[in-house]
């Protein structure tokens, strides 16, 4: 049996920049502090967690549907948390609804609880202290169940106040955020194929919609929608059909896409980022 180098070789690496970055946000200059690369393991492992349960979760609905799926393919990054994600491979066409939808809902429902477990640990470690101290940080912002997260563990937060993230919390935070990101239905995101599997041809006019909707936000919110947006084109907005259309849909798939798109409103952040 041959080891799927490619596959373990971008996984530690991946590994190495999410540690480092996790580090770097500890304060730790790893060229002066090699075992300070430690400090970042809290954040790392947390994060790698959140991707990795996310991408599995697509492999091993693909394989009960066989559906041929590569293993998950870690990308390493030099960015604030480390990479740019992890993606999976579909080898073979989807044959039907019922198994478009399995698929792609499986990754972010099970990024998503991994993500609130680690939002929930975080927040409880994490501090209040007063606006002025937070000056110049990047602050981030709140969808709708962070912000209910955050009142359950540490109460309201007083006015002239902020919330210093713990690194587990930060890495539940963007693991939500990828979440959101995942689940907008367009094109051939996670979201794309839920919305495919219950839309059919609608679909296309709801991506196109939302791109116009994303490209919009990018002007009144945060500019990173509009770059979003012009990706999501770049990408295309169709989806390849299913290959027997004609299997009924079980009722349970049609929920599991109700959840998954109340997951989506739950977990959208309209401004992601910005600086204090």
């Amino acid at each position: 049996m041959r080891l799927p180098w490619v596959h373990i070789v971008l996984f530690v690496l991946t590994g190495l920049t999410t540690l480092t970055a996790g580090a770097l946000q500890q304060g730790v200059n790893p060229l002066r502090q090699p075992w300070g690369l430690l400090e970042g393991l809290p954040f790392s492992a947390s994060l790698m967690l959140i991707l990795l349960s996310h991408e599995l979760s697509h492999y091993v609905a693909s394989r009960v549907h066989h559906t041929k799926a590569s293993l998950p393919y870690f990308i390493p990054a030099p960015t604030i948390i480390g990479t740019f994600g992890a993606v999976i491979k579909m080898r073979s066409p989807i044959i039907t609804r019922r198994a478009l939808i399995d698929i792609g809902a499986s990754g972010p429902i099970a990024g998503f609880i991994v993500s609130v477990l680690a939002s929930v640990v975080g927040l409880a470690r994490s501090e209040v202290v007063p606006t002025g101290t937070t000056e110049g940080a990047l602050v981030l912002g709140d969808s709708l169940l962070f912000k209910l997260l955050s009142l359950m563990v540490l109460g309201p937060v007083p006015e002239g106040y902020d919330v210093l993230l713990h690194p587990v919390a930060f890495a539940g935070w963007i693991g939500l955020f990828i979440t959101s990101l995942n689940l907008i239905p367009v094109g051939q995101l996670d979201g794309g194929h839920i919305a495919y599997g219950l839309l059919g041809a609608r679909h296309r006019t709801v991506s196109v919609a939302l791109v116009v909707a994303l490209a919009l936000m990018g002007m009144a919110f945060w500019q990173g929608w509009s770059l979003w947006a012009l990706l999501l084109l770049l990408l295309g907005l169709r989806h390849p059909p299913v290959l027997q259309w004609e299997i009924p849909l079980p009722r349970q798939h049609r929920l599991v896409g109700l959840a998954a798109l109340a997951i989506f409103i739950l977990t959208f952040t309209p401004t992601p980022f910005r600086i204090m």
